[in-house]
C-alpha cells in the first residue's frame, strides 16, 4: 500500500507536469498560429511586390530589346563606316605609293640627265627640242651610244692601282704562307703530344693495373683483378673494363657482386691510383661504410701501411677503422645547441684502459 501510494503521488506529480507542459504547448501553438498569420500577410505582400517587380522587369526587357535593336543598327553603321574608312585608306596608300614612285622616277630622270649629259633641269628645259620622229631619234641615240662604247675607256690610274693591288697580294700571300707553316707545326706538335700522352697513359695504366691486382688480393684475401682497355688501338678514347674474381667466386660481370664487394673493389682501385703518385694528405668520408667487419679490419690495416707517405683523415663510424687510428676526434652535445670537440690519442686510451699491443 505504501508503494502504491508513493507511485500514485509520483503519477499525480507527473500528470500535473504533463498538464503544465500541455498548457505551454497550447501557448506555443497559439504563438505559432499568430506567426503563421503574420507570415501569410508577409507572403501576400511579397507576392504583390514580386508581381510589381515582374511587371518592371517586363518593361525593362522591352526597353532592352529596343536598345539592342538600336545597338545592332549602330554596329551595322559602324561596320559600314569602317569599311569605307579601310577603302579610303587603301586608296590613299595607293596614291602615296604612286606619288613616291613618280617622285623616284623624277629623281632618276634628273640623275640620268646629269650623269649621261651633264645637264641640269633648267638647262635641259632651255635646250628643249621637239622630236617629230621618235623611233628614228631612238635609233640614232643607240648608234651614238654604241660608237662611244666602241671607243673604250682609258684608266689613267691603272698603273698605280696595279702596284697597290700587287703589294697587297704579296703581303697577304706572305701571311697565308706563315699561317700554313704555323698550322703544320701545330699539327706536328699535337701529334707528338698525343703520342706522348698515349705512351704516358699506357705506362701509368699498366702501373695502376699492377697495383690494383696486388691491392685487390690484399683486401680480399686472394682472388684476382685486372683493368683492360675496350679498344687497345686508341687508349685515349677507349673505355676501361674492370674484371674481378673474388676468392671462391666465379663472376662474369661486376654488377653480380654484392654492395660491400663493389665498395671494396672501388677502394682497391682508389688505392691503386694513389700508389702511383701518393699525395701528402687525403680525406676519406665513410668509404668503408658498406663493408663487413672482416673487410673493415683489412681496410684499416692497409690504411695503416699506407700512412708512411700520406696523412689520412677518415670520417667513420666503424670500430675497426677507429682502432687503427693514431688520433680520434669526436663531436658531442652535452648541452642543448652547444657542440663540443673531443680529442684522444690512441696511446693515451691504451694507457688509461690498460690495453697492451
Amino acid at each position: 500500500m505504501q508503494t502504491l501510494k508513493a507511485q500514485q503521488s509520483e503519477r499525480a506529480a507527473r500528470i500535473e507536469s504533463l498538464n503544465q507542459e500541455l498548457a505551454e504547448s497550447f501557448e506555443k501553438i497559439k504563438a505559432r498560429e499568430a506567426d503563421i498569420e503574420n507570415r501569410k500577410i508577409e507572403s501576400a505582400n511579397l507576392r504583390e511586390t514580386a508581381k510589381e517587380k515582374r511587371q518592371s522587369v517586363s518593361a525593362i526587357a522591352a526597353k532592352r530589346t529596343v536598345l539592342e535593336q538600336q545597338t545592332s543598327e549602330l554596329r551595322q553603321k559602324e561596320r559600314e563606316a569602317s569599311s569605307r574608312r579601310e577603302t579610303i585608306g587603301l586608296e590613299l596608300a595607293r596614291l602615296r605609293e604612286r606619288r613616291e614612285n613618280q617622285s623616284g622616277e623624277y629623281d632618276a630622270i634628273l640623275k640620268k640627265l646629269w650623269e649621261e649629259y651633264e645637264l641640269t633641269r633648267r638647262e635641259a628645259e632651255e635646250m628643249n627640242i621637239t622630236i617629230e620622229d621618235v623611233p628614228t631619234a631612238q635609233r640614232r641615240l643607240s648608234e651614238l651610244k654604241n660608237s662611244i662604247k666602241a671607243l673604250g675607256s682609258v684608266n689613267v690610274a691603272a698603273v698605280v692601282e696595279y702596284k697597290e693591288v700587287s703589294e697587297r697580294y704579296n703581303f697577304l700571300k706572305m701571311q697565308t704562307d706563315d699561317v700554313q707553316r704555323s698550322r703544320a707545326e701545330l699539327l706536328k706538335l699535337i701529334d707528338n703530344l698525343t703520342k706522348q700522352m698515349q705512351t704516358q697513359f699506357a705506362e701509368r695504366f699498366s702501373v695502376i693495373n699492377q697495383n690494383f691486382s696486388r691491392i685487390f688480393q690484399e683486401l680480399f684475401g686472394g682472388g684476382s683483378a685486372e683493368l683492360c682497355f675496350t679498344d687497345s688501338g686508341d687508349v685515349l678514347h677507349s673505355g676501361i673494363d674492370i674484371r674481378v674474381h673474388p676468392p671462391g667466386k666465379i663472376v662474369s660481370h661486376i654488377e653480380l657482386l654484392s654492395g660491400g664487394e663493389k665498395a671494396l673493389v672501388a677502394i682497391s682501385l682508389y688505392f691503386a691510383i694513389m700508389r702511383v703518385n701518393p699525395p701528402s694528405f687525403c680525406m676519406l668520408d665513410e668509404i668503408e661504410a658498406a663493408l663487413d667487419d672482416v673487410n673493415v679490419v683489412r681496410f684499416a690495416n692497409y690504411l695503416r701501411r699506407m700512412n708512411q707517405k700520406t696523412q689520412f683523415i677518415v670520417i667513420t663510424h666503424r670500430r675497426g677503422t677507429m682502432e687503427e687510428a693514431d688520433m680520434l676526434y669526436g663531436v658531442t652535445m652535452q648541452d642543448q645547441g652547444i657542440s663540443k670537440l673531443l680529442a684522444l690519442h690512441a696511446h693515451e686510451a691504451q694507457e688509461k684502459l690498460g690495453i697492451t699491443t
